[in-house]
């Protein structure tokens, strides 16, 4: 999850943001009420924020705990294990997951393992957020399918086969090649299939999205992506792409990130543009909402500008930064820095003429639908 890192996302506010959507003319919001009657789902993120004093196995602080009360978010998908072809991958996913079980046992008045789509349900009931546990990458198998079964036991419910580079499952989006799915990777997909867990194809190459979608027996889902028709970066996904999963039942969840914007920082009207674009292209019934960030705001400061040209260059040392990627543009949208920001853009998205329906499914119904599908009630 990577709570104090914010290894998979860092969030902050960008100064002189002067953007904003009109709140003249007597247009309502989507408002507070109709917002917690909804069920969010957040497809990529998590509990957490920046705190530098902090260990990464710190607990956590009472603030980040206030703050996921106060998100109204029902579930989030958070990332156990690391990403990258390195021989340790096994044992820090077991400590991960390790660490993620110790807080869900922490505060069970807060937070609920989520195994099945009924377990959504008895996190909204009973006011609690949802955590589903899922795979970046697949390096932690290194090779061994078998090792798919072991993880479902321990709860993992998403996956996806490669993150950015080439592995042994096939092409992320990084790779020139653009070879799609090995023949391990199709294996993969079918042993995913069998054990009823969520394929992602964030992160792969555009032949291996088009593999998955086409092999899986079940929809699949892009948790975190933008539009490449809007941004043509490898991380976004093209049209063609992101039709074809919605014909098959698929979700593509919009991520708040740096690709959503050709160069510069990206704001609220940026993640609109691409909300827009890709509910014209998937259907309303196919768009959904994967921050790739943590619940808490953070403050933005010198402290945070260093670990986000820390961040951005170990990345780069790694080879996993995708272009998009930068020292000085942070993983965020200003405008909705802070644990309520689902709450902040639905009521944007009302203001701007989206019917209170459509509002609803983006904000988590989409999403429910897929996980139930593919996970069982």
């Amino acid at each position: 999850m990577q709570r104090r890192r914010t290894f998979l996302a860092a969030l902050a506010a960008c100064a002189g943001a002067s953007w904003q959507l009109s709140r003249a003319g007597g247009i309502e919001a989507f408002g507070a009420e109709k917002y917690a009657q909804a069920i969010v789902i957040d497809a990529l993120g998590g509990p957490g924020g920046f705190a530098p004093d902090l260990p990464d196995d710190a607990p956590f602080p009472p603030a980040f705990l206030a703050d996921v009360r106060a998100s109204g978010v029902t579930l989030a998908h958070v990332t156990v294990g690391e990403v990258g072809n390195a021989p340790d991958r096994f044992e820090k996913t077991i400590e991960s997951l390790a660490g993620v079980e110790h807080e869900i046992a922490s505060h069970p008045d807060i937070f609920l393992k989520v195994l099945r789509a009924s377990d959504i349900k008895l996190a909204k009931s009973t006011n609690r957020m949802g955590l589903v546990y899922g795979f970046q990458d697949t390096s932690m198998l290194q090779g061994d399918l078998k090792r798919l079964s072991l993880f479902h036991d321990l709860g993992i419910r998403i996956c996806q086969p490669t993150y950015n580079r080439r592995n042994l499952m096939g092409d992320g989006c990084l790779e020139p090649g653009n070879a799609g799915l090995s023949r391990l990777g199709f294996e993969f997909v079918a042993e995913v299939n069998r054990l009823h867990i969520l394929l992602d194809l964030s992160h792969a190459g555009v032949k291996t999205i088009a593999d998955g979608i086409q092999a899986s027996t079940a929809p699949a889902a892009i948790t975190h992506t933008g539009c490449r028709a809007l941004v043509d970066v490898p991380r976004n996904t093209h049209d063609r792409e992101l039709r074809a999963l919605a014909d098959r039942g698929g979700v593509a969840g919009i991520y708040f990130m740096p690709f959503l914007k050709g160069t510069g920082q990206p704001h609220a009207e940026d993640l609109i543009r691409h909300l827009d674009h890709a509910v014209n292209v998937c259907g309303e019934d196919h768009v959904g909402l994967g921050t790739d960030g943590n619940i808490s705001g953070i403050e933005l400061n010198d402290k945070y500008r260093e670990f986000q040209k820390n961040f951005y260059e170990s990345r780069a040392k790694a080879g996993i930064a995708a272009p998009g990627e930068a020292a000085d543009v942070f993983n965020l949208i200003p405008e909705y820095n802070e644990p309520r920001r689902f709450a902040r853009l639905a009521d944007d998205l009302s203001r701007r003429g989206w019917p209170d329906r459509r509002i609803e499914k983006v904000l988590g119904a989409n999403f429910a639908r897929l996980f139930a599908e593919v996970w069982g009630a």
